[in-house]
């Protein structure tokens, strides 16, 4: 006996043909024109991993170090990033390219200014949150919440004064050039304090002009409760970016 159904051409033809139509009508050069799954899950990462950015640019990076220039950078490198890498989630990418493009995001270095430190961490770490973001596609969204939060909590504990102090740098020049003598240390000490307002921690002797009996002098000092220094070294108005 048999066990199957007989063929019928019809059942077929109505199921088959017409589903095989209506599955083309969707697609152009075989790709498909529209994919609303996917849509609502690029709109729902976007949004999320923008959100996180947003909170780690504004609350942690922005509030101390006031650059414009940085917060847009920031937001819209992590956005590039984002994007580049959802939409290459069906390319059957290599660990060497993945980790061949973190590398040139994350570690560019802009040739019109020297990055800080301070900066290319931020930058380093908005790239890693896209990438995550962006390639975390197996996980659960509760995994993935929880890893954006990590990134906040460990940046919230590093950036609390009480738990990180801040050293800050200055480069003066420095005219009177009899006290950079080791026996007078004191003395400059005391005569840079007064002139500078703060308290200095350490400083370091460099460049000496005897012809205008001038030295270039590093100072390290402690800021106060809130501020931040964000030019440090630069002693030229022409490396100054506002």
């Amino acid at each position: 006996m048999n066990d199957f159904p007989e063929f019928d051409p019809t059942i077929a033809e109505e199921f088959g043909t017409a589903g095989a139509n209506a599955t083309a009508a969707l697609d152009f050069l075989g790709v498909p024109l529209f994919d609303g799954v996917s849509i609502i899950q690029l709109l729902m990462r976007f949004a999320f991993n923008l959100l996180m950015c947003w909170i780690v640019v504004r609350f942690f990076y922005y509030s101390k170090s006031r650059r414009r220039d940085y917060y847009a950078t920031f937001l819209l490198f992590n956005t590039t990033m984002f994007l580049l890498i959802v939409l290459m989630k069906n390319v059957n990418m290599q660990i060497g390219l993945t980790l061949g493009l973190f590398a040139i995001f994350g570690m560019i270095r802009y040739r019109t200014e020297t990055v800080p430190i301070r900066e290319m961490t931020y930058l380093f770490v908005i790239t890693g949150m896209a990438v995550i973001n962006g390639l975390a596609m197996a996980v659960s969204y509760a995994e993935l919440v929880c890893a954006n939060l990590l990134f906040v909590f460990v940046i919230a504990f590093v950036e609390k004064q009480r738990f990180l102090k801040h050293t800050s740098t200055k480069l003066i020049l420095y005219e009177r050039i009899e006290l950079i003598v080791p026996e007078r240390r004191a003395e400059l000490i005391a005569d840079i304090e007064k002139r500078i307002g703060f308290k200095i921690e350490k400083l370091e002797i460099g460049h000496i002009d005897f012809l205008r009996d001038v030295a270039f002098i590093k100072i390290y000092y402690e800021l106060g409760k809130g501020e931040n220094n964000t030019i440090d070294t630069l002693t030229k108005t022409n490396q100054f970016v506002g």
